[in-house]
């Protein structure tokens, strides 16, 4: 089953939340409300796609919300709801990590691109990690780069065999897949007619 974006709203407006709910559900996304800051920090144990909370609010203020989102998840992407008059407050939160900031009253189009568009680099971001993450093996030879050094602090390059034993603890058996024995059996046969080898005695 194909995950669905999930995204946490954080505001004490009704309102807005009420307004942000229909509008990103109507975007295809799965939305949960938190009334307040504390409310938002608490449901921060689970893990959302964006979190998109109103920066002026009673007691845990959405800079709060912030700071917890990025300590716990530092690629979480958190945007910043604020008024004209507290543009201010916006670019501090963009330097503390938040990814946007939203304008009170919020236009639909500009909502949908932003979020997207952010969305869409969270998701390029994790791939990145996942390409960087991946075995390194020689063109050439084959081998495959060790994840340790050696007693010395060298890296070193190890068959695969050697890589996925000491890796997973378990000894493998080898075989021959059905294309390189059919690649094989021709080369063979290539060989005999060609008189660089002969054929078995029958």
């Amino acid at each position: 089953m194909p995950h669905q974006t999930s995204i946490l709203i954080v505001d004490d407006e009704e309102l807005i939340r009420e307004n942000l709910r229909l509008d990103l559900l109507d975007m295809g996304y799965a939305v949960e409300l938190a009334a307040n800051g504390e409310e938002a920090c608490a449901r921060l144990e689970k893990e959302y796609d964006l979190i998109v909370t109103d920066l002026i609010m009673e007691g845990i203020d959405g800079m709060e919300v912030l700071r917890r989102a990025k300590n716990k998840c530092p690629d979480q992407i958190v945007f910043i709801l604020t008024g004209y008059g507290e543009l201010h407050s916006a670019i501090e939160a963009l330097r503390l990590g938040a990814d946007d900031y939203l304008l009170k009253p919020y236009n639909h189009d500009e909502l949908m691109l932003r979020v997207a568009k952010s969305l869409a680099g969270r998701s390029l971001r994790q791939k990145v990690r996942l390409y960087e993450s991946m075995l390194s093996i020689c063109s050439e030879c084959k081998k495959v780069r060790d994840s340790e050094p050696d007693e010395n602090g060298e890296v070193r390059w190890i068959s695969i065999e050697q890589f996925v034993s000491k890796a997973t603890g378990s000894d493998l058996s080898h075989g021959i897949c059905p294309d390189c024995y059919r690649r094989k059996m021709e080369e063979l046969a290539e060989m005999i007619q060609g008189g660089r080898i002969r054929p078995p005695a029958s």
